[in-house]
């Protein structure tokens, strides 16, 4: 394997589900046991130097040629839970939405039509023998969505400024009963209050694909290379998952204005974060 660079790579947050070993078939549960023991386990950032680098070659490798063998692992009550990668997965999902982030000249000089349409082509292929697949990850870039922080509360919220050698950390960790009742609780009083829209139609999606996962699962809400795009103040100052509890608290009450004013934090919030991808 050639050597990872040791730059960080940003921009990037990330959704991901720890399932317990009960809710894998053998012969994988066997491999996971196995690769938990392991002392060199490699990071989110590795993950993502390895995406990149397959970038570099000409023509690109839009999608690895062979799925990861990698997860990120913890143990919840003496358990062990696993979050597998699934690279090659999430690079042929990854892939169909680009369109809607680069223009066509962009995207064209990026990735050539005849690689994306190689890629969808072997993609469909893996579909139809693999109908049932799902990621256990799901990545943003330069901004956190605001459906995910409906799935974790700010109890639940860890910060660490992080020391030498060892970088900043902003996450979220909830057991899978809790971030779906809360996706079921939030669903309801949107659909009263709003009845539809893009915050209903992002958690009507994400709320179908926790219910993938096994019940006993964890859900991690990391933000991932976004803490190296974020000062410490305002990783310190942002608590969006309580605004986004308070907003939809205040539509359930029918409170306008205190709804109103919490999405007013978090658009302010974010929209500067996505501003500097533009200064970029």
């Amino acid at each position: 394997m050639p050597k990872v660079s040791s730059v960080i790579v940003p921009y990037a947050c990330y959704l991901r589900v720890y399932e317990p070993l009960a809710a894998f078939q053998e012969p994988e549960r066997r491999h996971w046991e196995r690769y938990a023991r392991r002392p060199d386990r490699p990071s989110y950032q590795d993950e993502l130097r390895r995406s990149l680098a397959d970038l570099v070659p000409t023509p690109p490798v839009p999608v690895p040629v062979h799925e990861s063998s990698d997860a990120f692992v913890t143990e919840i009550d003496g358990a062990l839970c696993v979050c597998p990668w699934r690279t090659r997965l999430r690079g042929w999902q990854a892939l169909e939405g680009l369109s809607h982030e680069l223009p066509a000249p962009v995207l064209d000089a990026v990735l050539p039509p005849v690689v994306r349409r190689q890629a969808s082509q072997d993609y469909e292929r893996w579909l139809a023998r693999n109908p049932d697949a799902r990621p256990w990850i799901r990545t943003a870039t330069w901004q956190v969505p605001l459906n995910w922080f409906v799935l974790v509360s700010d109890e639940e919220r860890r910060y660490d400024t992080g020391s030498a050698g060892v970088p900043p950390m902003l996450r979220y960790r909830t057991p899978m009963v809790q971030a779906r009742r809360r996706t079921a609780r939030a669903l309801r009083t949107l659909k009263e209050a709003i009845d539809e829209g893009p915050l209903i139609e992002g958690l009507v999606d994400v709320g179908r694909w926790l219910e993938e996962f096994h019940p006993r699962s964890l859900v991690e809400l990391d933000y991932g290379g976004l803490v190296h795009v974020l000062s410490a103040a305002e990783l310190d100052e942002d608590h969006s998952a309580a605004d986004v509890a308070e907003g939809i608290e205040a539509l359930r009450l029918g409170d306008a204005d205190a709804a109103g004013e919490a999405y007013g934090r978090l658009a302010g919030r974010w929209r500067a974060v996505r501003d500097r991808r533009s200064a970029n």
